[in-house]
């Protein structure tokens, strides 16, 4: 008993020594689509990147200083000389990001499938401006940089047979040395999401393995020298909740992480996961989210990422003191010069197309040719939903002249799968619509008339169904058009590596239009 109040006495000094909180904290860290996340300290603060694809602006930018309480800074991305979208399939453009701080200054190194290839950015504030891309040579994805202490530039990509490493040189992208092959993982399928880091005379080699689904997992190797033999850790995957442990965990597909060591010493994970909607009900909406795990990482020793390499929503470990942010309002009227850093577009933008200005606390979105089913730049900004239990609401008033013309919010994993609440002109009337596109499977559940060209609309959801309810102008009695399940916007029915938005749009579906939409406020509630 005296050993073990010992034992405790100097953890909790030890704890206290370091700076840590008790209180741990709840993963997911960044809620909602926000993949293949990628870190690096600067004195006392950390950034992080995400994944963004066919979204416009491209690759988003957190700042925390505790690595649990994030706060958006900026997209790398938002020009479209820095970022061609132009008709992007879905799950196109932008994949795994690296972030990393070197000489005084920040990269961001990705590749863009569908518009290049590989590239890195630079900035000297991650909150922006980030310059013009530099170009690589090196085709293969995936691209991670790093400095060796005689201060040559490396990049380290995934191949289809495993991982390479090339050396570059920095001020033009040019490739150096041809690409070798230095490592191939521990056998799983799609070795990729390549990470080096330099500790205790090693190199360290970290993986994703098993492709970014339920067999995910995270391994790592280590070397003398950057180009191998790499030999595999014995505790290899190091995180995976592909085995019993993790079967009937509500978080799956974990995989694809980047390591950072804070201040006090102290080792940290960040990774990608996602969020079943019950456990063994194997559907997820939300796409994968950014997820954190403690690291012990001993001198000349192996990492292991939590003890047993699993995690749980309610992280119950000592944390870096907390520096709580402020959480993005949910609610807008639309009375800023310019929308909040979560909203995107679908690919790039037609600007002339979207005006907070042109009535006071209105966004006016005018109708395009293209549709929601089309991989184009359709007129639409969206932002993410983040919890299975949600309420939206807006106030829309349509401006149409022809049958053809229609304005609504959707909820839209891809071009393919999305449902979509919306007003039309129907004659000399008005009726909203509740509309199903699944697959090839495209049709309308309901259609009611409505008194005017003014609607409130709202949209609710659980794990298992979404509701959408509409209301007449100046009235409160919403009425219900229909239940609908998630599973069909969920990423095992649509495919893909993204995750469901809710999006305001407008379109005239192929025809020369100059319909407008004119929403009068936004909400979103996590219920």
């Amino acid at each position: 008993m005296k050993l073990k109040v010992l034992f405790l006495t100097c953890f909790i000094t030890i704890s206290i020594a370091q700076g840590f909180s008790q209180n741990g904290y709840k993963n997911p860290i960044i809620r909602g689509f926000n993949p293949d996340p990628s870190v690096c300290r600067v004195g006392d603060d950390f950034y992080l990147v995400t994944s963004s694809f066919e979204y416009f602006p491209g690759l988003p930018i957190y700042h925390s200083k505790d690595l649990i309480n994030w706060k958006q800074i900026g997209h790398c991305l938002t020009r479209d000389s820095q970022l061609p979208l132009q008709k992007t399939y879905s799950s196109g453009g932008l994949f795994a990001p690296s972030l990393r701080y070197h000489d005084g200054v920040f990269y961001v190194i990705c590749t863009n499938v569908t518009g290049g290839g590989n590239f890195f950015c630079t900035a000297t504030d991650p909150a922006g401006p980030w310059s013009e891309p530099t170009w690589l040579e090196v085709k293969s994805i995936d691209p991670d940089i790093f400095w060796d202490e005689a201060g040559k530039t490396y990049l380290i990509t995934q191949g289809d047979e495993g991982i390479r490493v090339t050396e570059i040189d920095l001020s033009t992208g040019k490739s150096i040395s041809d690409e070798r092959l230095v490592w191939g993982g521990i056998g799983g399928r799609f070795p990729e999401a390549p990470h080096v880091y330099k500790k205790d005379g090693y190199y360290y080699l970290l993986l994703g393995e098993g492709g970014t689904e339920y067999m995910h997992s995270v391994t790592i190797g280590r070397s003398k020298h950057i180009y191998g033999p790499y030999e595999s850790c014995p505790l290899n995957p190091i995180l995976t909740h592909a085995n019993r442990i993790g079967q009937g965990n509500p978080i799956q597909g974990v995989g694809h992480a980047d390591l950072v060591q804070a201040r006090d010493g102290s080792w940290w994970a960040v990774f990608l996961g996602f969020r079943v909607t019950h456990p063994y009900a194997y559907y997820h909406v939300l796409g994968r989210e950014t997820f954190l795990a403690p690291v012990d990482w001993p001198e000349n020793g192996w990492p292991q990422i939590n003890g047993n390499g699993t995690v749980s929503l309610q992280m119950n470990v000592p944390t870096l003191p907390l520096h709580p942010v402020e959480e993005v309002s949910g609610y807008t009227d639309f009375d800023e010069d310019k929308l909040g850093f979560e909203w995107q577009y679908l690919r790039n933008p037609i600007r002339e197309n979207y005006s907070l200005s042109e009535r006071i606390s209105f966004l006016r979105i005018t109708a395009s040719p293209v549709t929601l089913n089309d991989a184009d730049a359709v007129s639409f900004v969206g932002r993410r939903q983040t919890e299975h239990d949600f309420t939206v609401n807006t106030i829309l008033e349509l401006q149409a002249l022809n049958d053809n013309e229609e304005a609504g919010i959707t909820l839209i994993q891809n071009n393919t799968h999305h449902y979509d609440l919306l007003l039309k002109k129907s004659g000399k009337k008005y009726a909203v619509q509740l509309r199903v596109k699944v697959g090839s499977l495209s049709y309308i559940a309901t259609e009611k008339e409505v008194e005017s060209n003014t609607v409130k609309f709202r949209i609710t959801g659980n794990p298992s169904q979404y509701s959408f309810f509409f209301s007449n102008k100046d009235r409160d009695d919403y009425i219900e058009l229909g239940k609908l399940d998630t599973r069909y916007l969920s990423t095992e029915v649509a495919g893909g590596f993204t995750g469901v938005m809710i999006g305001l749009y407008a379109s005239s579906n192929g025809m020369p239009t100059h319909a407008k939409a004119y929403f009068d406020m936004f909400e979103y509630k996590t219920n």
